[in-house]
């Protein structure tokens, strides 16, 4: 499951992170409200941030990853949007793919730090 900053560092066309678009891609619904919920984008930017989302499976926000999220902002210091990212990769069972170290914290999440 890719992070935000997945889409982000591969629609600045960052070689490091194309490997893992080579497979199915899956991503929260929180990954696709960031990547276009950005205020003045432009309708070219618009659609190209669109095309990537559609190449990628969106993981709807269920009930069992609220719960998992409420978990995790009990027993973590974590922004709302990491933890519902965090939640859906734990529910659903995916290897998060970031760039964010801070993900590191929780010990049950299966992870891949990317250095871009």
């Amino acid at each position: 499951m890719l992070d935000t900053n997945i889409i982000v560092y591969a629609l600045k066309g960052i070689p490091s992170v194309m490997p893992y678009l080579e497979n199915d891609c899956f991503i929260s619904v929180v990954t696709e409200i960031e990547i276009l919920g950005v205020e003045g984008l432009g309708k070219r930017e618009m659609s190209i941030r669109q095309s990537a989302i559609d190449y990628c499976t969106v993981i709807p926000l269920t009930n069992s990853v609220k719960n998992e999220a409420i978990r995790l902002k009990q027993q973590f210091k974590i922004k709302l949007p990491d933890a519902v990212v965090a939640a859906t990769a734990l529910v659903e069972g995916y290897t998060l793919i970031t760039a964010d170290k801070g993900f590191k914290k929780f010990s049950s999440l299966q992870l891949i730090l990317v250095n871009p």
